[in-house]
């Protein structure tokens, strides 16, 4: 089973803040708020979607590179863990 389907529910509650957020810079942009509230709007739906693509790399990750492997090695793991850490740190 992949983990986007096991983690469904998860993943679809943050698409859906995800889709409040947005609704709200279209409602920012026509109630002709600020340049600075649109823009923080704007920053907020940046770093959600980020953390989604971080979540979802990282679940990739550790099925498809480490537990489909099996047993891992302790240097797969430790290479999957440092790859996690590298694309969080990116995507931030």
């Amino acid at each position: 089973m992949s983990h986007t389907i096991r983690e469904k529910q998860k993943l679809l509650i943050r698409v859906r803040r995800l889709r409040g957020q947005v609704e709200a810079i279209e409602r920012a942009l026509e109630g002709e708020s600020s340049c600075d509230k649109v823009m923080h709007l704007i920053a907020g739906v940046k770093g959600a979607t980020s953390s989604l693509m971080a979540e979802v790399m990282e679940d990739h990750v550790r099925e498809h590179f480490v537990e489909a492997k099996g047993k891992p090695s302790g240097s797969l793991a430790q290479a999957a863990e440092h790859l996690i850490d590298v694309v969080h740190a990116y995507i931030k």
